[in-house]
């Protein structure tokens, strides 16, 4: 029986793993959409906060703004979404969905709902719930890390 440590790793490779695994299906079946999951996510979290600015969009979705905009672009040019200006910064962009993308975004959100009914296949409310849970204490555990600024003598003697 393995002991903890290597317990550990192999939850680590597993959770990496069923991550790499569920963006190459999404990426399957968005692309019936003619549709990438990057694009898809972009569309997503413009329906849920129209008028975010381009840097603000970047972050949220972990991305650099170089591949953000190119994203951008493509959705632009396909009449998907639209950049208005920022009436307090010049600068920025604010994001906006076209009307065409709301039907788009329909069948995306069923496509979505149906992709995780066939991933979640097999597990009852209880163990649904119970690991919601533990990935929603992973998350905090990480973020807590991440946030942990090490101090000079951390950084160089560990």
């Amino acid at each position: 029986m393995p002991n903890r440590p290597q317990k550990n790793r192999e939850l680590g490779f597993a959770l990496n793993d069923v991550a790499r695994l569920l963006r190459t299906y999404a990426d399957q079946k968005a692309a019936q959409f003619g549709m990438t999951r990057a694009k898809w996510a972009v569309l997503a979290r413009l329906d849920r906060a129209e008028g975010l600015k381009q840097s603000e969009l970047a972050d949220v979705l972990d991305l650099h703004p170089i591949s953000l905009t190119r994203l951008l672009d493509g959705l632009c040019e396909s009449g998907l979404i639209e950049r208005r200006a920022d009436p307090d910064d010049r600068r920025a962009k604010r994001l906006y969905l076209m009307p065409t993308a709301r039907p788009l975004l329909e069948r995306l959100t069923k496509l979505g709902e149906a992709l995780m009914e066939e991933v979640l296949d097999g597990l009852d409310e209880t163990r649904l719930s119970a690991l919601h849970a533990d990935l929603d204490r992973l998350k905090t555990n990480l973020r807590r890390a991440i946030q942990h600024k090490p101090s000079d003598l951390e950084k160089h003697y560990g």
